[in-house]
């Protein structure tokens, strides 16, 4: 969303008719501040009778599903409250769609910062121990999120536990399968090694662990650090939460996870990154934080360097359409390319 096209698209006359009709202030809606960050979504800081605010909705057009995401996003925001996981503190949503012309949430602004890709700050650019403490509070608050009993919340029908690992491999096949819909795009060979992968990953599916929260699409990009010190402030954009195997996301954290150059999947970059802990010491420190089994989590680093590439392809197969910039279609074919490999490595060292 640019910083001008937001007053196009949101109404704040009728978005102060419903925050009168939620005891949420009164007034006009003043001091509007477009927030950036890789998102195509709608999201406004604002201010209203001396509160502050963070608005949160769909693109325009966007479809249906998006629209149910979205209340879904929500409903989880919601349910975390009054938990140890780090978010940002849902404040009302709204499901009329007629309101704003979608779906869309109220939220507390969260007091910390993005860490990519942009170069850090202050004590985090300075001091290799902060960087390291920054990396192990990703775990941390991961291992808060694996503390969280779903039924205790509200959100035992949150997800489909049941056969989630077996699922994973057949669902993004078919995922990549999709990409021939894009003109252009050169088709699964541009992916060296994903039918060897899949092959490996469905003879070697764990005995699943204990059901529970996963973000789903947890790295550097999706998380918000303290100004004050080597923590955590918030976990951001909740859009692919579900229930299901919570060591996905901690082979997710392994798979984006930075190089020694600061470079991780994607668009994800780190500056300077001396001092981040290794990936073994990721996996150690929820190890021994944890009661979950992590004897096959080499499996799940390979699973989400499987997915993960996949899904990057996919971006590549719409720029290759024309439908996304072409320097970051290319960026996210090489990283795909990466990510593959890497996965092909860890099945070679374990064969």
């Amino acid at each position: 969303m640019s910083a001008h096209g937001w007053a196009a698209e949101v109404d704040l006359g009728r978005l102060a008719e419903w925050m009168d009709a939620q005891g949420r202030g009164s007034g006009a809606i003043d001091s509007v501040t477009p927030l950036t960050g890789g998102t195509q979504n709608v999201l406004l800081r604002f201010f209203r009778d001396g509160a502050e605010y963070v608005l949160r909705c769909p693109p325009p057009g966007a479809k249906p599903e998006i629209h149910a995401t979205f209340l879904r996003e929500a409903r989880l925001l919601g349910a975390l409250a009054g938990t140890a996981v780090p978010h940002p503190r849902l404040i009302a949503a709204c499901r009329d769609a007629s309101v704003l012309g979608a779906p869309f949430y109220l939220m507390a602004p969260v007091d910390g910062f993005t860490a990519t890709p942009t170069p850090l700050r202050g004590l985090y650019a300075t001091d290799p121990t902060w960087r390291h403490a920054m990396g192990l509070s990703m775990v941390d608050a991961l291992l808060r999120l694996g503390e969280v009993a779903p039924d205790a919340v509200g959100l035992a029908d949150f997800g489909r536990p049941e056969g989630f690992l077996e699922r994973q491999v057949p669902r993004w096949l078919m995922h990549l399968e999709r990409c021939a819909e894009q003109p252009g795009w050169p088709g699964p060979q541009a992916l060296p090694g994903v039918r060897e992968v899949a092959d490996w990953l469905e003879a070697h599916v764990p005995a699943a662990n204990v059901p529970g929260l996963m973000h789903g699409d947890y790295h550097f990009g999706n998380v918000m650090f303290r100004h004050d010190r080597p923590a955590l402030a918030a976990i951001i954009d909740w859009e692919l939460a579900t229930l299901g195997d919570p060591l996905l996301d901690l082979g997710w954290l392994v798979a984006t996870w930075p190089d020694r150059d600061g470079r991780g999947a994607g668009t994800i970059r780190i500056a300077p990154a001396d001092g981040l802990p290794s990936t073994a010491e990721l996996i150690e420190h929820y190890r021994q934080r944890s009661a979950r089994d992590l004897s096959a989590i080499d499996w799940y680093v390979a699973m989400a360097r499987f997915k993960l590439g996949i899904m990057l392809e996919a971006s590549h197969a719409r720029s290759c359409a024309g439908k996304a910039p072409a320097e970051t279609g290319a960026q996210h074919h090489a990283s795909a390319l990466r990510l593959l490999e890497a996965a092909i490595a860890g099945i070679e060292v374990r064969a």
